[in-house]
């Protein structure tokens, strides 16, 4: 089973040999890997380039946001399974990758998630939150649940029949394909309780209160672009159910 993983990167000079490294480092062999880069002018390039051949594909180009970068980048994949490790990223062990393929192989899902780790920014060995999922119910989606976007791998005909990231979406656009997919469309799936990624903190839609409220508002619209009504509570017990990820 080919795997594509996409990284998604624009002027972070700082991390993106660590994520790269991380790919690389993989025990599971059969990986292309993408970079899909939005014209960086830190030095980003240059550090990505210097990995010639190991990247499968390079793209340096303007974009129009993250998640259009990563439509981009599933456009290019050519592997069975798709997968993202963006820029500041880290996968928790080289067995990650080993540990997706064998869910797949041995459940036949259409979709795999896992654990995350949020740790510092500075020390990756610094544990900030821990977002254990559980296992997946339908109606979790109602009590504001969701995956780790980080850790959703998803086989890429699935892409290609229920349609990519809605790029109307400022910071919401992973919640409202998942919700698609998992809720809506009731696309199979099966989690693996390992811890898969580690995520430096300071995600795009928690970096202030500004971008978080908007982030609730898109989540909620998320439900109304589907044709779907979720309960009042769904769009506040989505926030408040990160509490629980810093016991």
């Amino acid at each position: 089973m080919k795997v594509s993983i996409i990284t998604i990167v624009y002027n972070n000079r700082e991390t993106i040999a660590d994520a790269i490294e991380s790919v690389l480092g993989q025990t599971y062999s059969n990986i292309e890997y993408i970079v899909v880069d939005g014209l960086s002018t830190d030095g980003t390039v240059e550090v990505v380039k210097s990995y010639g051949s190991r990247i499968a594909f390079f793209v340096s180009e303007k974009d129009n946001g993250l998640y259009d970068a990563i439509n981009k980048g599933i456009r290019l994949a050519t592997g069975e399974v798709v997968g993202l490790l963006h820029s500041d990223d880290l996968f928790y062990t080289p067995d990650s990758i080993a540990q997706v393929v064998a869910a797949f192989d041995k459940s036949g899902t259409d979709t795999i998630y896992g654990d995350l780790l949020y740790v510092q920014k500075e020390n990756t060995g610094k544990t900030v939150r821990n977002w254990v999922s559980g296992e997946y119910s339908r109606d979790s989606f109602l009590y504001g649940w969701m995956p780790p976007h980080p850790t959703f791998y998803v086989k890429r005909e699935v892409y290609n029949t229920l349609g990519l990231y809605n790029t109307q979406f400022k910071s919401a656009a992973d919640y409202e394909l998942m919700l698609r997919y998992l809720y809506k469309y009731k696309v199979s799936t099966t989690y693996i309780p390992e811890k898969l990624v580690k995520m430096r903190v300071g995600g795009k839609s928690n970096i202030t209160l500004k971008n978080r409220i908007r982030a609730n508002q898109e989540d909620y619209q998320a439900w109304l672009i589907n044709s779907l009504q979720p309960p009042f509570y769904t769009r506040f017990l989505k926030p408040l159910r990160k509490l629980t990820q810093f016991i």
